[in-house]
């Protein structure tokens, strides 16, 4: 094999940063569908429990959170076309907002989380809380890792390094911007 046979990934090979991290984004794509699939299905088994259970949820938090997640986007975003350009440093500075603002993500989220425990609402209060706990602890982990990476990417700052790093952030900010309505909004 050829260098360039043994680097072709296919259809994947076309994206940008590491194809790996494509394989990544895609398998965690089904399983948070999985877990969508399900919710759905617990929702239309129990409708009132769902809807009461969801008006105990702050539509206002949960709305900031995702103002705050997809502004950090846009920050992954503009640090890509900084690298791309060859500005190191403007790619750093947008890489540190990207943090900035994934940080402020979890503060409000924790400060949610205290809220509900606070007022008793545990996973074990209900089958939503069950799913609320879950889906958004499970998104949780998945932006504390992705901050990570992020870190690793501002620190050694390549541009496929960067592309991989907010390959994943965007497909973060993406599962959020599905989890918010499902949670807070729909009825």
């Amino acid at each position: 094999m050829t260098p360039a046979q043994e680097d072709d990934w296919g259809p994947l090979s076309t994206l940008p940063g590491n194809p790996l991290m494509w394989v990544l984004i895609l398998s965690e794509m089904l399983v948070f569908s999985a877990f969508f699939i399900l919710f759905a299905w617990q929702r239309a088994q129990e409708p009132a429990l769902f809807n009461a259970s969801q008006q105990l949820l702050d539509p206002v938090a949960g709305g900031l959170n995702t103002m705050v997640l997809l502004t950090s986007g846009l920050g992954a975003a503009l640090a890509v076309q900084a690298i791309a350009a060859g500005n190191s440093r403007r790619c750093r500075q947008w890489l540190t907002l990207t943090m900035v603002l994934g940080l402020v993500f979890c503060v409000i989220k924790i400060i949610e989380y205290a809220d509900k425990l606070g007022a008793g609402l545990t996973p074990e209060t209900n089958t939503f809380f069950s799913y609320y706990y879950l889906l958004t602890a499970f998104h949780l982990a998945h932006v504390v890792f992705g901050l990570g990476l992020l870190a690793l990417a501002t620190w050694h700052n390549s541009r496929e390094n960067v592309e991989t790093v907010t390959a994943f952030w965007h497909m973060v900010d993406l599962i959020w911007v599905m989890l918010y309505p499902l949670l807070y909004l729909l009825r």
